[in-house]
């Protein structure tokens, strides 16, 4: 039996890379509110498309309470919660400036809602907004 590796256990769905389009790059469904649990699993699957991560960007008052650093492997990455957050996203800063902006599924969301929702912020030419 095999050891699932982090991107086995994220439940993320990107865009292709190219041109940007749209707010979001993709969507990420995690499986709680708890960011410190979530986050290390989901840099890890982004690493390979941004490389390594420098600062997570949320709204503050959709995750339980995070510290501002966080060590994940031989790093400590910046946690940075604001109110103004565009609500249901994350953005992952790399420390070569690349950026990936994720619509965030509700962890309670059932299973059809997130699947229908994931693919659509994956969509390649999908170019409207968060609150659509």
């Amino acid at each position: 039996m095999t050891t699932p590796t982090p991107t086995d256990r994220v439940r993320l769905r990107l865009k292709p890379e190219g041109p940007h389009s749209g707010y979001v790059d993709g969507a990420w469904w995690p499986r709680s509110a708890d960011l410190t649990t979530e986050i290390p699993d989901l840099l890890a699957a982004l690493e390979t498309r941004i490389g390594p991560v420098d600062r997570v960007l949320y709204k503050l008052s959709e995750w339980a309470h995070a510290p501002a650093k966080l060590p994940v492997g031989t790093r400590r990455i910046r946690l940075d919660g604001y109110r103004i957050q565009p609500p249901h996203t994350v953005e992952v800063l790399g420390f070569n400036r690349n950026r990936v902006v994720l619509l965030v599924v509700p962890p309670d969301a059932s299973p059809a809602h997130a699947e229908s929702t994931m693919s659509d912020a994956a969509a390649p030419v999908r170019t409207t907004t968060i609150d659509a």
